[in-house]
């Protein structure tokens, strides 16, 4: 992954985050538990309803049904990415 692709995947964290926080604002909760469904069904909403137009129009879920990645994949393979990440940041500081 390289710097630009690495600010771009947190652009996108980013936007998620604030579209997740638009979403919610928009009602009042009382309990605890209602505002976990609310973003529980935002999460699924965006998933798995929401056609994304950075995927040409597919929903995110069918995307990695097609791409042929498993979650736990594309999460492993995150992970190393990060890891391997942290490593170089942390020679540079060293340097």
């Amino acid at each position: 992954m390289t710097a630009s692709d690495q600010c771009q995947t947190q652009g996108k964290i980013e936007r998620w985050h604030q579209t997740l926080k638009n979403r919610i604002l928009l009602e009042n909760y009382f309990l605890p538990g209602d505002l976990e469904r609310q973003i529980e069904a935002s999460i699924q909403h965006y998933n798995h309803q929401r056609y994304h137009e950075s995927l040409n129009n597919v929903k995110p879920a069918d995307a990695l049904v097609r791409s042929g990645f498993s979650h736990h994949q594309t999460a492993r393979n995150d992970r190393t990415e990060h890891i391997a990440h942290r490593g170089l940041q942390n020679c540079a500081i060293a340097a």
